[in-house]
């Protein structure tokens, strides 16, 4: 059991209903201040973090991780940032997943980037644009260094797809709850419980939903059938407004949505 998996099934075994997931960027708008803002993630309710590596070209990012992720390759941010950042997290008490585009990991090189993830603290990689059917070199170094393989399953996949996902993961699925890029929306979208029924049903052991969650009352809503709720550009927002000081006070809201009784 990978430690991801450890981490969501003690979560369930707390008195709260789901895991609190948070997205942010290295390097933006710095890579001192998004250290800072993901370490406001952990000390005020976030179970794991997504340590965001920004990409030239992003497939499902919306315009708000979009423009943070131009904004932090502007200013030059390195690999090297990321793995800091993954060990200020690990530091701060909550659990760091690595969020990058494949060609990254690629580039760098397989066994060395998931050797260097676990040196750094890190617990796994959530891969968008890597399907499990190309994802064998990483499967290996996955399991060599106890990391989590994390893949995406949307709406639209098919009951072959579903399983071969669910196979090929460890820690959870994340299951994209909308069709579409990342954002704010204003109601978590349908096919949401439909898709973690699936994916319980195909033998995921955890589903974490993302895409779209803003406030406690979506967090709320998910949190009654999925394992973690995911919330990514709410915080970036939060971020660009009011700073790390800002994703914390956001953080400790969604935190509420996660508990039996969340707080008025």
């Amino acid at each position: 059991m990978t430690a991801v998996s450890e981490l969501l099934s003690t979560v369930a075994n707390q008195g709260r209903n789901a895991a609190l997931i948070g997205y942010l960027p290295v390097g933006y708008p710095t890579v001192d201040e998004s250290i800072e803002a993901m370490v406001a993630l952990a000390k005020n309710g976030c179970d794991i973090v997504e340590v965001g590596m920004p990409y030239s070209d992003p497939g499902m990012d919306g315009p708000v991780i979009q423009h943070a992720a131009e904004t932090a390759l502007e200013n030059g941010v390195r690999t090297e940032d990321l793995f800091r950042a993954v060990s200020a997290v690990a530091e701060a008490g909550a659990l760091p997943v690595v969020m990058t585009y494949w060609n990254i990991v690629y580039q760098y090189g397989v066994e060395a980037f998931a050797k260097r993830l676990h040196e750094s603290g890190g617990a796994g990689i959530i891969t968008p644009d890597l399907i499990p059917d190309e994802a064998h070199d990483w499967i290996d170094a996955a399991g060599r260094y106890d990391l989590g393989r994390i893949f995406l399953a949307a709406p639209s996949s098919t009951p072959e797809r579903i399983s071969t996902i669910v196979n090929s993961s460890s820690g959870f699925v994340y299951a994209a709850s909308t069709m579409g890029v990342t954002g704010t929306r204003d109601t978590v979208d349908s096919h949401a419980r439909d898709l973690v029924e699936r994916l319980k049903t195909a033998g995921a052991q955890h589903v974490c939903v993302g895409l779209g969650v803003t406030n406690a009352q979506q967090v709320a809503e998910l949190a009654e059938y999925a394992d973690g709720v995911i919330v990514g550009s709410a915080l970036v927002k939060a971020l660009t407004a009011g700073g790390p000081e800002a994703v914390g006070e956001l953080t400790a809201s969604l935190y509420t949505g996660t508990l039996k009784e969340p707080s008025a």
